[in-house]
């Protein structure tokens, strides 16, 4: 490997990284709904930049900026950008895997400045229709001043090595990433852009076909909105007292809130990576009912924290008319729980534990248990998230003992976890008065007027179940499986519906 080309492709591309951070109009342009998008022929005149999406009609730009603050301390999130498994464990919803390749270059006396590092990652929209991104890339780490640091990727082309990509989605990271800057509170300022080229060699799934065109399912909104959440998550594991919404006496010590929380993460990033199985699997459709597929994969589980034997994941993708807030709020109140729930029998459902994860009520964890139920020996353990990009709501059946061994402050890493729920994210679109139809927009876009989050008018909601087939490691996909699969979401998903008025959408 040439690591002086390297070095050269990592300081040209901190350069340009620096004079995006630093530019405002003509160069960003901000839209009516506040967002900051390129002004694609202002940056070509600025960097004498090829203009390579009109040459291939084929290839689309995605490029935006955002900037927020963030509840960390900026040396200490600079220490976790430049480790692959920290960087995973802050954005698990994103990066559904990374791994660095090589050092290049290491900074001086334990300072990240100057370490240029060749790494490998995966990004994921959390839905079995959108497929992932596939990039290596060169992060490059500078001090700028005292107490600011600018970290820069860009895609490093590596022969022979992306023919292995499945993806239906070619996509090259043009100068992006991120400048922190520490404030005297503690907290950091930090500013993010992200920069694309993308080539569709098949094309987006429609239902996601907005969202993605937008530029915000990639975008830097939903970078930096997913590290403002998990960064409130990881001060509030911190906290030694109850967050004042605790249900008192349950969980007895910080030790025991700690244990929950680390179990209930563990149980979102088994959820997460379960839409994108890192042994090469492929979704298979099982069925195509009315207005949605259902698509499935098996995989051995073999990890201390899941079930052994095979593991069938199934999701499905619907549209609803409703904002996401709405939705979100629907699956994540145990009081609608048995409207939708199919498993539950209809049975009340009570909160017996809370945890706040965060200043929005939204983030937090529960312990469930159903009334009337036959198996008085289970409970429910459920995390919520929400930030402006989207939410999530994942829970787990886990037995009575087990969650004693999490509330007294042991170690929850070897009980074992094979969660469900739900992913819901704004559907893109731009007018919501065409909220009927999926409106296309091909070809290059760097600009929209959508709305995120609660200004969306519509939700894309993907459902996923995970089920334990078999406890023997060559089991197939049966047609007994098949057949519970497609009724338990076929079913989930008429319910869902008929709670919330949407039965003919």
């Amino acid at each position: 490997m040439d690591k002086s080309l390297m070095a050269d492709i990592a300081a040209n591309a901190m350069d340009e990284l620096i004079r995006l951070l630093q530019s405002n109009e003509p160069l960003w342009i901000k839209s009516a709904d506040g967002r900051e998008t390129l002004n694609l022929e202002s940056y070509e005149r600025m960097f004498q930049s090829p203009n390579s999406h009109l040459k291939n009609p084929n290839i689309r730009i995605e490029a935006s900026r955002d900037s927020g603050v963030v509840i960390m301390n900026g040396l200490v999130l600079v220490e976790m950008f430049m480790d692959a498994n920290k960087w995973v464990e802050l954005f698990p919803t994103i990066v559904s895997r990374a791994r660095t390749m090589e050092v290049i270059s290491s900074g001086v006396l334990g300072n990240q400045s100057g370490t240029l590092l060749l790494m490998y990652e995966e990004l994921q929209v959390l839905s079995a229709l959108v497929p992932t991104r596939q990039l290596y890339f060169l992060r490059f780490c500078q001090q700028i001043e005292q107490g600011s640091w600018a970290i820069v990727d860009v895609s490093y082309d590596i022969p022979h090595q992306e023919s292995q990509f499945s993806s239906s989605c070619k996509a090259y990271r043009l100068p992006s990433g991120c400048l922190i800057q520490d404030m005297p509170n503690g907290y950091s300022k930090v500013t993010w852009v992200e920069h694309w080229e993308v080539e569709d060699k098949a094309p987006i799934h429609r239902l996601y076909r907005d969202l993605v065109h937008s530029g915000l399912a990639f975008g830097a909104e939903r970078w930096l909105s997913t590290l403002q959440r998990i960064c409130e998550r990881f001060a509030c594991l911190l906290v030694t007292g109850n967050s004042t919404r605790d249900l008192g006496g349950v969980i007895p010590s910080p030790e025991g809130k700690r244990s929950m929380m680390k179990l209930a993460e563990r149980m979102v990033n088994n959820f997460c990576s379960s839409i994108n199985p890192s042994n090469g699997q492929q979704w298979t459709t099982l069925s195509v009912l009315n207005e949605f597929e259902v698509r499935a994969t098996l995989h051995k589980s073999t990890d201390p924290g899941q079930p052994n034997g095979v593991v069938l994941s199934a999701a499905a993708t619907i549209w609803l008319p409703i904002p996401p807030q709405i939705v979100f709020n629907f699956f994540r109140d145990e009081r609608t729980r048995p409207q939708w729930d199919v498993l539950s029998n209809q049975n009340p459902v009570q909160e017996v534990a809370h945890i706040a994860n965060g200043s929005h009520p939204g983030n937090c964890i529960s312990v469930l248990r159903a009334f009337n139920t036959s198996q008085n020996n289970m409970l429910i353990l459920q995390e919520s998230c929400i930030d402006s990009s989207g939410s999530l709501v994942v829970y787990c059946p886990v037995d009575l003992p087990a969650i004693n061994i999490a509330m007294s402050g042991e170690d929850p890493s070897y009980i074992p976890l094979l969660p469900s729920g739900f992913t819901i994210s704004p559907d893109g679109r731009p007018d919501r008065n065409q909220a009927g139809g999926v409106t296309g927009g091909d070809g290059a876009s760097t600009s929209s007027n959508t709305g995120i989050g609660g200004n969306s008018s519509g939700s894309l909601i993907t459902v996923v179940f995970q089920i334990l087939v078999s406890n023997l490691p060559s089991a197939r996909m049966s047609p007994e499986s098949v057949t519970t699969v497609n009724n338990l979401i076929g079913n989930t998903v008429h319910q869902i519906k008929a709670a919330l008025n949407c039965s003919t959408s």
